[in-house]
């Protein structure tokens, strides 16, 4: 499928520019970090401060963005940097609350296949305890240009 090695991981130049420019606006706002990446796992951080509900609790929203992000990237390093990722499917079940610190993802991949990829990401605590438990799935898509949309219908002519 791509031409990166599955198995491997990023090197840590490739690591950090992921960091400095490839994480989507609402990855920085959330303070998501990556600190592994392969197609085959995903390991990804993010502070509860700044991401909480309002009774200072981690936000199951914001579980669920960090396992989006996870499963997205991981998507895309399967698939090629040429093709296009979307996820069609995410779903988590929260077992515990984060008060404070970091919560750990790691996404590992469930199937890696030519148009869809999945993934099941445990997030914990610092003491490594499970907080979520979530599952992600993605399509791939053929490339990255977007199809032309502004393009007027073909008219059938009867």
């Amino acid at each position: 499928m791509s031409t990166l090695n599955n198995l491997n991981k990023l090197s840590a130049e490739n690591l950090a520019a992921l960091n400095e420019r490839g994480r989507g606006a609402l990855d920085q706002k959330m303070g998501i970090e990556i600190i592994e990446a392969s197609a085959q796992r995903m390991v990804g951080t993010m502070p509860v401060s700044g991401n909480t509900q309002p009774f200072g609790l981690l936000h199951g929203g914001a579980n669920v963005v960090l396992a989006e992000s996870l499963g997205s990237i991981g998507s895309h390093l399967h698939a090629g940097l040429d093709r296009r990722i979307v996820g069609i499917e995410v779903s988590a079940t929260h077992h515990r609350a984060a008060k404070k610190g970091i919560v750990t993802g790691v996404a590992t991949a469930i199937s890696l296949g030519r148009t869809l990829a999945s993934y099941e990401v445990v997030i914990t605590d610092e003491e490594g305890v499970r907080t979520c438990t979530a599952r992600i799935t993605c399509l791939i898509l053929s490339d990255t240009k977007p199809e032309n949309h502004n393009k007027p219908a073909s008219k059938k002519e009867n």
